[in-house]
């Protein structure tokens, strides 16, 4: 993640002139004009402007090794090349201005937008209108097939335009490096032109005139473009033939692959939408699984934000379970890959986990600002790297356990689980029963060793990885490892039961004789620690509700102005289960209306405004819709 980027070196001058030139930034911090009221008034009409010019009505395209964020006038406003984790060639997302970072197609007397996937793909389609009647479709995506018996992902974004009667158009190609800091060089050729940055050079090859490109002109429309943004390679075939083979090939992977998921027979395009954007953010050279395609997109205006561009070990074991349910197991094989190098590096360390690692196994992902970008609606900075891997949480061990559990049961697999794997497994156990009663950070990875609080999720998830050591123990006919392992488990749970249930509050509580309770308890059920119908389980939920739930929406913390999605869908499959289906389902239905139109959610909605705020898109939002759907969809027996 390291690029060689020239300093920055500004006055104080240069300081107060970029804090009048960024009016939503001054406003907030109380930083006013020294000038008069109307210079005031003129600092809020600019930063009304600048908050309205960005939202996250937005639609993804990618190839499993980069992405690509996409508005409905078919700007490309974010997308880091060659991986999630590169610095981004396209900000103008998280930018003050507009004046690069994007990739665009300007209509003349532009009227209206129309936006589609081609369906069951990751193809995006969209029309532009003009005010007489014309237009253009503007047809984006990222090649992703097998070729040669092997995936086939290039560092590319291939985009065709087809004339929709009489149109002017404008292409702006305008890339950025070092997080805003530059523009870079370009130099043409005859049907290309050249874009040369410090780490890497892209090449736009098109049978556009290349003078219209470079110069911005506008032209007619009046036949088939073809434009492949790509690494500095000349194409081995014809413009065209490249451009239409690439795209009937991706659109038949995509399509192989929501035909092999086994999905609920209601709500069927959303979870397909939600299947395909998280099988987005994978990176599948790896395996890993990241958080989010974003950075510093804050949940709501008054927080900072963090870069989610990085695979958490809980996030992800999530993730693969629900994957498991559809009847997807190459997600988990490629993450048990990804896992195994985890854990055989983690030996190195004592056994030692981290919450989060880099897409390609990165353990020092030190936090920056990088404050050339003022960030979404100029609430930055914009951060590279996560603190989060000097957190402390203990529960990571039992949930790599459980991501794993199912390599050893299910004979579909060419690679099940072993004895050479169960040991692996069983240092993880160690850990495991080794920390259940320890204090970490917690799950929300707000609290520190010095508080010495011992989160009740923690422990749950230690007791979850033991007692499923000793179902794998047992499948491998290995009894007197089930019996340790089993035994293990039963201690974690009978101190648990002494010191985690509040019979003051009826209720399980956040940690260890505490009064509190967050989310997380939710999920207590589903691995088998307490039955969905126990009296204490239900005084649980009951308790949480009172505490976290606010209209139809389950929060974060008692003072959060906005809602967590994952959290509130994490409580609508739960109540689910518990047999309040009807509940269940008006809400559901109610968090899919906050879907962006194409279906995608990111982290957190607005109480107040249902604006979608966060990192976007969460894939644990995007996956607790596919989860929530399975818990509440009719069977397919009952209709066919």
């Amino acid at each position: 993640m390291s690029h060689s980027i020239p300093p920055i070196h500004t006055t104080n001058n240069e300081n107060n002139n970029q804090n009048l030139e960024n009016p939503y930034i001054s406003i907030n911090n109380k930083i006013t004009p020294e000038n008069s009221i109307s210079s005031n008034l003129n600092q809020i009409e600019k930063a009304v402007k600048v908050a309205n010019s960005q939202n996250l009505d937005l639609a993804l395209i990618g190839n499993c090794s980069f992405g690509a964020l996409i508005d409905k006038k078919s700007c490309i406003k974010w997308c880091c090349i060659p991986r999630f984790d590169a610095d981004p060639i396209f900000c103008s997302l998280v930018r003050k201005s507009n004046d690069s970072g994007f990739y665009d197609v300007v209509v003349e007397n532009f009227a209206f937008s129309e936006q589609t996937y081609i369906k069951n793909t990751a193809v995006l389609s969209t029309k532009l209108y003009n005010t007489n009647g014309g237009g253009v479709e503007v047809i984006d995506f990222a090649p992703r097939f097998n070729m040669f018996s092997r995936p086939y992902r290039p560092s590319m974004i291939i985009r065709v335009i087809k004339p929709l009667g009489h149109c002017r158009i404008k292409i702006r190609l305008r890339p950025t490096f070092g997080y805003g800091w530059g523009a870079p060089e370009k130099t043409r050729g005859t049907n290309h032109v050249r874009y040369i940055l410090p780490s890497m050079v892209m090449r736009l090859t098109t049978n556009a005139p290349i003078s219209y490109i470079v110069d911005e002109v506008l032209f007619e429309a009046d036949e088939t473009l073809y434009f492949v943004f790509m690494a500095d390679e000349s194409l081995r075939e014809s413009l065209h033939d490249v451009t239409n083979t690439y795209l009937d090939k991706t659109i038949e992977y995509w399509q192989e692959y929501t035909k092999s998921l086994a999905i609920p027979l209601e709500w069927q395009s959303q979870v397909l939408r939600a299947c395909i954007t998280v099988k987005l953010c994978q990176f599948e050279e790896s395996g890993a699984i990241i958080a989010s395609l974003t950075t510093s997109i804050p949940e709501e205006p008054s927080k900072e934000g963090y870069d989610l561009r990085f695979c958490w070990i809980r996030d992800t074991s999530y993730i693969v379970h629900t994957f498991n349910k559809l009847g997807n197991t190459k997600m988990m094989e490629d993450f048990l890959t990804y896992i195994s190098n985890i854990v055989s590096g983690s030996l190195e360390r004592g056994g030692f986990l981290q919450p989060v690692y880099g897409i390609s196994l990165e353990t020092k992902l030190y936090e920056k600002s990088m404050y050339r970008l003022a960030g979404y609606r100029g609430l930055g900075p914009v951060k590279i790297g996560t603190r989060d891997y000097k957190t402390i949480q203990n529960d990571v061990y039992g949930q790599l356990i459980l991501a794993s559990i199912q390599m050893f049961f299910d004979q579909r697999l060419n690679k099940p689980g072993d004895i050479h794997l169960f040991h692996k497994l069983e240092g993880l156990g160690m850990q495991a029963y080794t920390n259940y009663n320890k204090p970490d950070c917690g799950p929300l990875g707000k609290g520190s060793i010095e508080d010495g609080k011992i989160y009740t999720f923690s422990s749950f998830m230690c007791w979850t990885g033991c007692d499923r050591l000793a179902k794998i123990a047992k499948s491998l006919k290995i009894p007197l490892r089930a019996h340790f392992w089993q035994e293990s488990a039963n201690k974690i749970k009978e101190e648990m039961m002494e010191r985690c249930f509040n019979k003051e509050k009826n209720s399980y509580v956040s940690t260890w004789d505490g009064d509190d309770v967050d989310p997380y308890l939710l999920l207590i059920a589903e691995s088998g620690f307490t039955k969905i119908d126990d009296p204490k389980f239900i005084g649980t939920v009951e308790y949480l509700e009172k505490m976290l739930r606010r209209g139809k929406y389950i929060i974060q913390s008692p003072e959060s102005v906005s809602a967590s999605t994952t959290f509130t869908l994490y409580y609508i499959s739960c109540i689910a289960k518990m047999g309040r289906k009807d509940e269940a389902r008006e809400l559901f239905e109610n968090i899919l209306n906050d879907c962006t139109p194409l279906g995608l959610i990111s982290q957190d909605v607005n109480l107040e405004t249902k604006e979608i705020w966060g990192n976007f898109p969460k894939t644990t939002s995007m996956v607790g819709i596919i989860n929530a759907a399975i818990c509440l969809s009719k069977p397919w027996e009952s209709e066919i």
